[in-house]
């Protein structure tokens, strides 16, 4: 007895084994102990084994075997469990048939009508109950897009006096959105109505504020001031004829309406608070708000206010569902698109307005080195997206005009554009930041409304007293624009020539930007937006900015008169032909005489007679419904070497062409005349 006591290991000393890989196998005891109970235990439910034979097949059928089995398994209680939980569970399975059938592009529209009558039959009286499930709320939304008006109609107006409460749901939200796009006028200014008294309850939401920024998008300039006005004032949010007004600036409703100015501040400084405290800050109707308070705030309150937006616009944006991306190593593609897009700064994503384009401007402006610094950085990777952008190139511009950092910069923006020059030439933004290091603040490049958008400054934060805020909405002259280039304040130390030199020569910019105009030239001169870059480099830019790659511009000028010099073909329209090439190169014998020569002993000696008789300008003037061509014997390219400033071009050309004038064949134009 003690002997076999001793061999059998006691319950805790066998987990103990078990768990370090040291289990012994156990002892079989012949006689009595555990052996002959378990032999019991056994034999006690041996009357399965003969009288229970067909319970125990039960239980082997009921369990799944194999993986297939438990799939199946699996899916029936998941599918149970989903009946239990979700009302109209059984409806929403329906639905998802519809909707693979009715969103599939092969379709027909028949077909496609029916499938969505079906389904708003189905859903007819339950919108509320379904809206907030992610399948139906997509199934909803599909159908308010194909349905007929009557049917989207009723849609509308049986969510309409909750559409301020699905505004704030995770899934609802899009179908709002959906409804306000398709919506007619009447809806729409319904909708609008409806939001007096919560937009300042609904911006700082993360979900509701896209809501009301989509509205605020599609509005006519009344309801954008109906809107905007709730975040002026209490009186405003509960008197809803205050706030029907034409459009006028927050300065000229204060005055308007009588309000106090300190009592309008210290409101809307609360509610900016609120949006910042939130990071709701992506949004256009945001970026309004803030810029009309930046009007009535002192200096303390508008630093304030951009030294909280900073660090909102360097991040990722906020997302609208509310959840955070997964951080898994696998994911699907989509999940994948989505966190790319999250990725991007709110600074890059809120370029698509002038409004986003003067709040990232003015915390350029104002924000501190260690802000710029956190700005520039912020863009890594994004540079491109920007250069192409209406206003995200104005936004390059700023930097490129503002900060004193020429290394961080040259780092970030200036390589990232070196790599993409031809992209970047032939695009009618992505040349703007390299002009502007050529030619800095040129109103050829830049219009009034670009140049006042640069000019934008806070009035408190403002080194100079009584100038305007708002000079972006003023309708500026062409007379007037050296008067808007002054008042761009950088508030910045360093020398403008010396940072555009730094920007351009010491990164090597110049020298890719030349030598791509070289390999490039002949698609550069004939094509609209690329020839005025293509100029600013042969004449060696503003201040002969260029001039410390002096060989290789005389190596761009060799390349544009080799061009000229080639016979015609049929292939590819002249260069002393074609429209836009004829004129810049007319440009650059006026303006730059080492090019003039170049052209004249590689293209034009000894030729000029033949380009005076060959080349006709016809000039089209569209006037009362008649289109009268004037034959010009002239050619534009051969007459500039008499109108060029340089007596060394203009002695080089006049022995030829004054036969030419003589004979009647060649005639100075008279630019006065043509004008007229």
């Amino acid at each position: 007895m003690a002997a076999g006591g001793s061999d059998l290991q006691s319950p805790k000393k066998r987990k103990r084994e078990q768990v370090e890989g040291k289990t012994k196998p156990r002892p079989q005891v012949k006689g009595g102990g555990d052996g002959v109970k378990r032999k019991k235990h056994s034999g006690a439910g041996g009357y399965a084994a003969h009288g229970g034979g067909a319970g125990e097949a039960a239980a082997k059928k009921k369990r799944p075997a194999t993986p297939k089995e438990k799939r199946l398994a699996a899916k029936e209680i998941s599918e149970a469990r989903k009946m239990k939980r979700k009302r109209h569970y059984s409806l929403e399975k329906e639905l998802t048939k519809l909707w693979e059938k009715m969103r599939c592009h092969d379709v027909s529209k028949e077909e496609r009508s029916k499938l969505v009558s079906e389904a708003i039959r189905k859903m007819d009286g339950k919108y509320l109950d379904i809206v907030g499930s992610h399948v139906t709320a997509r199934v909803l939304q599909t159908c308010v897009k194909w349905c007929s008006q009557s049917e989207r109609d009723a849609i509308f107006d049986n969510l309409q006096p909750h559409l301020l409460s699905l505004s704030r749901k995770k899934y609802a939200v899009f179908l709002v959105k959906k409804l306000i796009e398709l919506a007619t006028k009447k809806q729409f200014a319904s909708f609008i109505s409806s939001l007096h008294g919560q937009v300042a309850k609904l911006l700082p939401h993360t979900i509701g504020a896209a809501v009301v920024d989509y509205a605020f998008q599609r509005a006519t300039q009344p309801q954008k001031r109906q809107l905007l006005l709730e975040l002026y004032s209490t009186e405003l949010q509960l008197f809803k004829d205050l706030t029907v007004q034409s459009s006028c600036s927050l300065l000229e409703t204060i005055s308007k309406l009588g309000l106090q100015k300190s009592s309008v501040l210290q409101y809307m400084t609360i509610e900016i608070q609120k949006i910042l405290e939130k990071g709701t800050v992506e949004y256009s109707i945001v970026h309004t708000a803030i810029l009309e308070y930046f009007t009535i705030a002192d200096k303390t309150s508008a630093l304030d206010v951009i030294r909280q937006l900073i660090p909102l616009l360097t991040q990722g944006a906020s997302i609208i569902d509310g959840d955070e991306p997964s951080l898994a190593t696998e994911l699907p593609k989509k999940t994948k698109a989505k966190m790319k897009r999250l990725s991007e700064p709110l600074i890059v994503q809120i370029m698509h307005t002038k409004e986003g384009l003067k709040l990232a401007i003015s915390c350029l402006k104002y924000g501190s080195a260690k802000d710029r610094k956190k700005i520039i950085k912020s863009l890594k990777g994004h540079i491109m997206k920007l250069a192409l952008n209406d206003f995200g190139c104005l936004f390059l511009i700023s930097i490129i005009s503002i900060v004193d950092d020429t290394k961080l910069v040259s780092k970030i923006v200036i390589q990232e554009l070196a790599k993409n020059l031809k992209q970047l030439i032939l695009d009618k933004n992505g040349r703007r930041p390299l002009l502007q290091l050529l030619h800095p603040l040129c109103s050829r490049y830049l219009s009034p409304a670009d140049l006042a958008c640069l000019s934008y400054n806070v009035p408190s934060l403002s080194s100079r007293e009584g100038e305007a805020s708002d000079s972006a909405t003023e309708v500026i002259s062409e007379n007037k624009v050296d008067a808007v280039t002054d008042k761009i304040v950088s508030e910045s130390k360093k020398d403008p020539s010396q940072r555009r030199h730094e920007l351009l020569i010491k990164s090597e910019l110049a020298e890719a930007l030349v030598q791509s105009c070289i390999e490039n030239v002949g698609e550069l001169l004939r094509t609209n937006f690329s020839k005025e870059l293509l100029y600013q480099v042969a004449v060696g830019g503003k201040d002969n900015v260029l001039e410390g790659v002096t060989d290789m511009v005389h190596k761009l000028h060799d390349a544009i008169a080799s061009d000229a010099a080639q016979p015609k073909t049929e292939d590819i329209e002249h260069a002393f032909e074609n429209f836009f090439s004829s004129r810049v190169i007319r440009r650059m014998i006026i303006d730059c005489p080492a090019f003039a020569v170049t052209l004249w002993s590689k293209a034009l000696k000894g030729k000029c007679k033949t380009w005076a008789e060959g080349h006709r300008f016809v000039l089209l003037v569209d006037m009362i419904c008649h289109v009268l061509e004037l034959p010009i014997l002239i050619s534009k390219v051969v007459a500039a070497f008499l109108e060029s400033p340089s007596s060394e071009v203009k002695d080089l050309a006049k022995d030829e062409l004054q036969s030419l004038i003589d004979t009647g064949i060649l005639k100075v134009p008279d630019h006065k005349a043509m004008e007229k």
